[in-house]
């Protein structure tokens, strides 16, 4: 193998494309408010967040501080460097790419977050519904991922997120490091592989921070969409980068994704029709008077399709 493909084994082996998007292609369940599904069906868009404002603290600046940390005073990396102004060279294309990302793309990194949902579901999941859908009054909106086309030049990146402990995870950054250290101790590096070293650890560490969580959330079952900005090499969602003011009164990033179809990224029938399975109605608020207002709002906003794939949670809750 080449410098470059050894680098990108090192990083990259322990992902299995099989358990992931394109290969798997499950139902993903969105759990929201009903304000948030008519805001969804009246505009045509599904609102991304930054993680940097998600309720799980960890998210995104767990991987991407404790891995540059890492990176910076692995003492195995740092040994099997033989030249300090290589090292130092290293460090530097390193420091460069992370301010880069700080400052430019984590603030315009977004994430929705989805449960994965079993086809014979119609219920979803209490521990859901009690803590992203309303306490239950809520909807969960299913989408099916069969119906979402594959694109290599796409900006965003749907994945299953994994779980482990802190030290699992900090385990994690000093395996691959040490794996990394092992081929550079074999190697004379020129700029240009100092570089390419650099440039493959931040890399995968963006894709680690957002896809991996403390082992506590496992039984969200979550998977994500990710859109990354630096990924949008032609801006074709520049226009849909905006922001919302909190009910106290804060301004928070977004990306309103318009859900129809983009030149180059998306299928040709990309609509929120073609790809919405079911809508769940929560627990408590799955009565016939509800369903039949939430296909009343469906109707006004001219989702008619929509108003056949409502479904009500049967579970005997009541918050």
């Amino acid at each position: 193998m080449s410098f470059d493909e050894q680098i990108q084994s090192v990083m990259w082996e322990d992902l299995d494309s099989e358990d992931d998007f394109p290969a798997q292609r499950p139902l993903l369940a969105h759990y929201t408010s009903v304000g948030v599904l008519d805001a969804m069906m009246g505009n045509n868009e599904i609102w991304f967040s930054n993680p940097l404002y998600m309720n799980d603290l960890e998210e995104l600046r767990f991987g991407m501080v404790e891995g540059a940390n890492a990176f910076r005073n692995n003492q195995e990396l740092r040994a099997a460097i033989h030249n300090d102004h290589a090292f130092e060279t290293m460090m530097g294309h390193f420091n460069n790419l992370f301010e880069a990302f700080e400052t430019k793309h984590a603030f315009d990194t977004y994430i929705m977050c989805l449960a994965k949902h079993a086809p014979e579901n119609n219920d979803g999941l209490l521990s859901m519904w009690r803590g992203y859908g309303a306490g239950g009054s809520g909807v969960a909106i299913v989408f099916d991922t069969k119906k979402i086309a594959v694109s290599e030049s796409s900006p965003f990146i749907i994945g299953a997120v994994k779980y482990g402990t802190r030290e699992d995870r900090l385990n994690w950054i000093t395996t691959k490091i040490n794996g990394l250290a092992k081929i550079l101790s074999e190697q004379t590096l020129n700029d240009e592989e100092l570089f390419s070293v650099a440039y493959q650890w931040i890399e995968r560490l963006k894709i680690f921070a957002v896809f991996t969580k403390h082992n506590g959330f496992h039984e969200e079952q979550e998977w994500r969409i990710v859109y990354m900005s630096e990924r949008d090499r032609h801006d074709k969602l520049k226009s849909m980068l905006g922001y919302t003011i909190t009910p106290l009164g804060a301004v928070e990033p977004k990306l309103k994704f318009q859900v129809e179809p983009l030149d180059g990224l998306f299928g040709e029938h990309l609509s929120l029709e073609s790809i919405i399975d079911r809508i769940i109605l929560g627990p408590t608020t799955s009565t016939a008077l509800a369903e039949t207002a939430v296909k009343r709002m469906l109707s006004h906003r001219g989702k008619d399709a929509l108003t056949e794939k409502i479904v009500a949670s049967s579970i005997p809750f009541r918050s």
